[in-house]
């Protein structure tokens, strides 16, 4: 049975651990993105902007440059999604620059009401690094595909679009997924051209 002084000072201990910030707390990469993000959005909501940080509250893996997406779902519909392909400062800058943007500025949707806070549903994907997809026809490209894993970017000229890995769960075929890829993209299905060009990523589910 413990003593009471060893009970006080377990009691210390767990109060302190409560009230630490994120660089004190034992957690997995890129943990606490998603309290990021929702406190993006209601800083958003209180205020009309994105909220500045203080990045000395935050991990080393969090300032890391880093691309990201935040998704909102809520009654699980899509509210919103905005994102960066490619690092622009620290990841939990562009965390919650990216929630504000996907709550308040997707052309899509209007913007988020404070009464919708509560049932947001947010995902926080943290890109990997680009990487250039080489293919000489649609066959091809299709057979390099990798279901459920890719993220791929498309750009022909002044257009362009991605699809998340994600998005793999409702076209779950290479065929499917890249046809609706190009009609994000204004671009006919089927559509090729020797200027198409194509880049893959995969992502990480923040907590």
């Amino acid at each position: 049975m413990s003593s009471p002084d060893a009970s006080a000072k377990r009691a210390q201990r767990g109060e302190a651990e409560r009230s630490a910030g994120p660089r004190q707390a034992a957690a997995a990469p890129h943990s606490g993105l998603r309290v990021v993000a929702r406190a993006s959005i209601a800083y958003g909501l209180r205020e009309g902007r994105p909220p500045q940080l203080d990045l000395g509250r935050y991990p080393a893996e969090l300032l890391e440059p880093r691309a990201s997406f935040v998704t909102l779902h809520r009654w699980g519909e899509l509210r919103g999604c905005t994102g960066n392909l490619e690092p622009d400062g620290p990841l939990v800058i562009g965390v919650a620059r990216n929630s504000y943007r996907s709550a308040f500025s997707d052309p899509r949707f209007p913007p988020v009401a404070e009464v919708e806070l509560d049932g947001l549903e947010i995902s926080v994907s943290v890109l990997s690094p680009l990487e250039p997809l080489a293919a000489g026809s649609e066959e091809d490209l299709l057979a390099k595909l990798r279901p459920g894993i890719d993220g791929i970017v498309l750009r022909e000229g002044a257009r362009g679009a991605t699809f998340l890995p994600s998005v793999w769960e409702g076209l779950p075929t290479p065929q499917a997924f890249l046809h609706a890829l190009e009609r994000k993209a204004g671009l006919a299905p089927g559509h090729w051209s020797a200027t198409l060009r194509f880049e893959r990523y995969t992502t990480k589910t923040a907590d």
